[in-house]
């Protein structure tokens, strides 16, 4: 009975945070991935549009600059999130005088989530139906109007899909800026959890990340099936 008392405390009683502790790793985790998120579906949003557009049969193609973009969209993606953080701290330090904390890590964020995100919206855009493109040609449709009120209303669920996924991978990115010291879970999971052996933080921090993944998702899925119905 002691024993089993023990292990209880040692996984669900923390010795070394309290609530507040928690809930300032949460605010900051979610000002993160708000923040880059934003930031990630415009810059993102806008590379994918155009990688639509340019591609050789796009509607508007232009070899020079999909051949340009185009891997630099993948040699960005196959970066490692960890070397990414390490690589641009420079360019953090310099633009905020700082290279570590919870604002500065929504720099290497918004670079490591606007490629994948410019991805997902190439690959939302590609799949509607040439027809749409046909009737707005047919409908003296500029490129603007194509894209606003044809590709876009047709992808929306993609779209709203897509976007999940890519939030629940910018949760797991902010997890592993933590690791130097951007705060959030992350952060509270390393420095309090593993370091200083409270395994209850471990698993609170855990359970807190499994809870915020599934909420996004099923938001995420609801809003999708609302589109489509």
């Amino acid at each position: 009975m002691e024993q089993l008392t023990a292990i209880f405390k040692d996984l669900f009683i923390p010795h070394t945070v309290g609530l507040d502790g928690f809930i300032l790793a949460g605010q900051q985790t979610l000002w993160m991935v708000a923040v880059s998120l934003v930031l990630g579906v415009i810059l993102g949003g806008l590379l994918g549009i155009i990688l639509v557009l340019t591609r050789p049969n796009g509607i508007r193609p232009h070899r020079a600059i999909y051949n340009v973009l185009n891997p630099i969209i993948n040699i960005v993606r196959s970066l490692p999130f960890i070397i990414l953080l390490v690589a641009v701290m420079p360019i953090t330090r310099l633009i905020l005088d700082v290279g570590i904390g919870t604002s500065a890590a929504i720099i290497p964020l918004t670079i490591y989530i606007a490629p994948f995100i410019a991805r997902l919206v190439e690959t939302s855009l590609l799949e509607v139906d040439h027809g749409i493109i046909e009737a707005a040609n047919a409908m003296g449709a500029s490129t603007f109007e194509t894209v606003w009120h044809f590709l876009i209303p047709e992808a929306k669920a993609s779209l709203i899909l897509n976007f999940t996924t890519a939030t629940i991978g910018l949760i797991g990115a902010t997890a592993m800026a933590g690791a130097i010291g951007a705060g959030g879970i992350g952060d509270l999971a390393i420095n309090y959890g593993y370091n200083r052996y409270d395994n209850a933080v471990i698993v609170y921090c855990v359970i807190i990340l499994v809870v915020l993944v599934q909420a996004i998702q099923m938001i995420g899925n609801y809003f999708a099936k609302r589109v489509r119905s």
